[in-house]
């Protein structure tokens, strides 16, 4: 179904896991440190200009911002913006924050068919985001975002890409963690992206591992 994200619209906020969307569609999930870039992928995979918006305050909002994907009478998918990390005043809030919602979006979600990672090609994977994605169940693919790839030389993102899958691979040792350089301004990565995402969400997602799935080159 090419062209799937750029029907993508707003459907609801949620808050506390209760009010998440009762229906058993496929859903990929965007998590990232605050200032990532997270919003930007979104509303470019999604060609639309603000469809997830940004937050004035870095990692105020925490709320879980569901859109809908398919058509609109009969919705087919969704995808998730979850809140930014980073900016907490302490580990415990951080603590306290995953524990109250991104957390157990992520490790209950029976569909839950994808999570892309947002990550800053300068800071590379941190102590949070190892931490984060291991409330994801070991089978869900994840696909790492090396954003702000525009500021690196070629070489400079080949050692980054290398840095990242090695930090990645102990979190998914069968290999269904990728990643892929990503820049706005210079457009790259848009396309393979989408195709990574749109892959998740038009297969049938089963209650058991996922099979092989096209590599993000």
């Amino acid at each position: 179904m090419p062209g799937l994200l750029v029907t993508a619209r707003f459907c609801r906020t949620v808050v506390a896991m209760r009010d998440a969307p009762p229906d058993a569609l496929p859903e990929v999930a965007f998590v990232g440190r605050s200032n990532a870039g997270k919003s930007t992928a979104i509303n470019l995979l999604c060609n639309r200009r603000r469809l997830a918006f940004f937050s004035r305050t870095p990692g105020r909002t925490q709320a879980l911002n569901f859109f809908e994907v398919g058509p609109e009478d009969a919705p087919s998918a969704y995808l998730v913006d979850t809140p930014g990390y980073g900016f907490a005043q302490t580990p415990l809030d951080v603590k306290r924050q995953w524990q109250g919602l991104i957390g157990p979006y992520l490790q209950k979600r029976r569909h839950l068919a994808g999570v892309v990672m947002m990550v800053d090609i300068r800071r590379g994977v941190g102590d949070l985001d190892r931490q984060l994605l291991a409330f994801a169940p070991a089978h869900v693919p994840v696909l790492a975002l090396l954003t702000k790839a525009d500021k690196f030389t070629y070489s400079e993102r080949l050692v980054a890409r290398r840095e990242v899958a090695a930090a990645l691979a102990p979190l998914r040792p069968d290999g269904s963690a990728e990643s892929l350089l990503f820049s706005a301004p210079a457009r790259m990565g848009i396309e393979e992206a989408t195709e990574w995402v749109e892959a998740r969400l038009t297969r049938e997602y089963l209650d058991e591992p996922a099979g092989d799935q096209p590599a993000a080159e």
